[in-house]
């Protein structure tokens, strides 16, 4: 059991829980405030990895590179899909259909490892987007547009890229945790420079600009450096628990500070989905076996 690799995960999944918080409270947009994010982390990590020397001692592999950029774009997409769905829903409910993860990460295991996902997880997975849709509300499926707007198709897409993340990233080794999150904020940088709106940006206030950093410098850079350092570490299993750290301060922060207050269905819909992850994770029908780094 590799204890600080835990550790690591743990707290990064703690400050992450307040990403919601400090998104609503930035005044940006989506794609603005992730390419924000984007240079804020690409100068902290850069930063640190020059003062530690390490860019000198990097093992370069073509191959392990290349998955690092695909996993960039992962994480990218994530993040524009989460902060949109933060615009549209509470962060509890977001953050509820954004921890389907694991669900997807065991999906892609059944798929691409060849590991057989059994009745139980099948059914597991089953409850997971019948949950889903309790937290949203029925009421938001009587209409395409209504769906639509619901932030429901958003939340979805930010788990399913997360899960992606989460998975592509077991598979890179060679590669330092400074040189893995460098490369993918500069993908984001150079893929969401184009999409920006700059105007958005005129009018921001003190306090506007304290939160954007926060989120770059902290939640991005700090955040990521730690993930990844540490997921290379843990087991497919370790990793699905722990990311539960992020929900529940999540959640706590969004009835705290923002007064939510989820109905009867809602609290069904996040009981339902949270259950059925925790079934999934503590009696899963095939041993999860951790990703061997390709040869």
């Amino acid at each position: 059991m590799n204890t600080g690799a835990m550790i690591k995960l743990t707290l990064s999944m703690a400050i992450f829980g307040s990403i919601g918080f400090f998104t609503i409270q930035t005044g940006l947009p989506a794609i603005e405030l992730v390419f924000v994010r984007c240079i804020c982390a690409t100068l902290f990590l850069g930063g640190l990895w020059l003062l530690t020397g390490g860019h000198k001692t990097e093992q370069w592999d073509k191959r392990e590179v290349l998955k690092t950029c695909l996993c960039g774009i992962f994480i990218v997409l994530n993040w524009v899909f989460l902060f949109k769905a933060f615009e549209v829903m509470s962060i509890s409910i977001a953050i509820s259909i954004y921890n389907l993860a694991p669900i997807f990460v065991l999906m892609l295991g059944s798929v691409l490892l060849a590991e057989k996902m059994g009745i139980g997880s099948i059914l597991a997975t089953v409850v997971c987007f019948f949950g889903s849709l309790l937290i949203v509300g029925i009421d938001s499926f009587t209409s395409i547009s209504q769906f639509m707007n619901s932030g429901f198709v958003w939340a979805l897409l930010s788990a399913i890229f997360y899960a992606l993340t989460m998975f592509t990233s077991k598979t890179i080794h060679g590669l330092s945790s400074y040189a893995l999150t460098f490369i993918q904020t500069t993908i984001g940088i150079i893929m969401l420079f184009p999409l920006c709106d700059f105007t958005v940006f005129n009018g921001l206030t003190t306090t506007n600009w304290l939160y954007i950093l926060g989120t770059g410098f902290i939640h991005t850079g700090f955040v990521y450096y730690l993930f990844f350092d540490s997921i290379r570490n843990l087991s497919t299993v370790i990793v699905s628990v722990l990311v539960f750290v992020d929900p529940v301060v999540a959640i706590l922060l969004d009835a705290i500070l923002l007064s939510f207050r989820p109905s009867m269905l809602q609290i069904l819909g996040i009981v339902l989905i949270f259950g059925s992850i925790i079934y999934t994770v503590f009696y899963p029908d095939q041993q999860v076996q951790k990703v061997q780094p390709d040869s």
